[in-house]
């Protein structure tokens, strides 16, 4: 490439699949090399080459530098479907999900034809967006149907991300029927459902549904398993949960991960079992505590009075975090509650000396109104 830049020596002149094998290479590098790229695509008049720009689209985009890449993009005169799918996809990636939905509505008032990969990385921006996702997310599946997207390995990409999107913004019926048209389902179509009929309150049918995906030979992983277990939460089966989760590496080749434990934590929080909780948090091997999974025992501890328990709890979180203020006032209002004001006095000098004030509903632990 130098010997092409100028300088003695050579003729050679880089062209534009040169360019494409570079950025594709440079994209996960940590020095900006995209932008070196970039300037010498320019020198060689490639800089709106279809496949050179986007090259350059994508590797900015996987740097996460999402304003260069559009400048890249509003530089074409003409946009292919391809690069319109590269901007979306970046969009997404990089949690600009907003700007991902505007992208693909440009993408197809321009009259470009949006390819699946477009169609997915819309949809997953659709599933984490504001009250607009689901609106949108409809829009993309009308436009889907209007387009007959019933192709075996289409539908179940796809499928999946429609049936994410409606679990996710709450459109459990949209998604129920979205997961029994399709002709192909993977693990994760059945996740999807599952998770959102647990997260939206629907214990019953998503533990219903896990039993028809264990029927129909889907083997479940450890995600349908956060799911399950969520879902027991849900229903307060505490014994069935518990039989879930010791069979989890036997039955199910899946090792408990933070995730499964928060969810057995989160469920003996809710029984009142506190030391078990405890026990269960301090006994875990395949994974290290952290401050979320000592919140949500700090929560139930509050929730029940237990001021020992909690004790020990805030012990924990303060050596993970000790900037954490908010465990301090969770812990000083349940004294209080329990008339115990010497350990008011006590915990408000600690306080003190940490320079530490009580800001009014800054705890840090979920469900703390005081």
């Amino acid at each position: 490439l130098r010997r092409g830049s100028g300088g003695g020596g050579g003729s050679y002149s880089p062209g534009r699949h040169t360019f494409t094998f570079l950025l594709k290479a440079s994209a996960r590098l940590p020095l900006r090399a995209s932008e070196q790229l970039h300037a010498l695509a320019v020198r060689h008049g490639l800089e709106r080459d279809a496949y050179v720009a986007n090259g350059l689209v994508r590797a900015y985009s996987l740097a996460g530098l999402v304003p260069l890449a559009r400048r890249v993009f509003d530089g074409l005169p003409e946009r292919s479907a391809v690069v319109c799918t590269t901007m979306v996809s970046g969009y997404a990636q990089n949690g600009m999900h907003e700007d991902a939905m505007r992208a693909f509505e440009e993408m197809v008032s321009d009259g470009s034809e949006p390819h699946g990969a477009a169609r997915a990385s819309v949809l997953a921006s659709c599933a984490r967006s504001g009250s607009r996702g689901l609106e949108m997310g409809r829009r993309v599946h009308e436009l889907m149907e209007s387009r007959l997207v019933t192709a075996p390995v289409v539908g179940a990409i796809l499928g999946t991300a429609l049936v994410d999107m409606y679990a996710k913004t709450g459109a459990m019926e949209e998604a129920t029927a979205v997961f029994d048209r399709m002709p192909e389902r993977q693990t994760a179509t059945w996740n999807a459902l599952i998770t959102g009929l647990a997260h939206h309150g629907h214990g019953e049918v998503a533990l219903a549904t896990f039993h028809r995906m264990r029927r129909d030979g889907v083997p479940p992983n450890g995600a349908t398993l956060v799911g399950v277990l969520s879902a027991y939460g849900c229903t307060g089966r505490l014994d069935e949960a518990r039989r879930v989760f010791a069979s989890m590496e036997k039955d199910f080749a899946v090792e408990p991960t933070i995730q499964h434990y928060g969810c057995m934590v989160d469920l003996l929080g809710r029984s009142g079992l506190l030391t078990e909780a405890e026990e269960m948090i301090r006994g875990m091997t395949t994974c290290v505590a952290d401050t979320v999974i000592w919140g949500a025992l700090l929560n139930a501890c509050k929730n029940h009075g237990d001021i020992d328990v909690a004790e020990r709890a805030v012990q924990e979180m303060l050596k993970l975090d000790p900037g954490n203020h908010g465990v301090y006032v969770v812990l000083s209002n349940m004294y209080a509650e329990a008339g115990r004001w010497q350990d008011v006095d006590r915990l408000r000098k600690v306080m003190t000396r940490a320079r530490l004030s009580k800001i009014p509903g800054s705890s840090t632990v979920a469900g703390d109104d005081s």
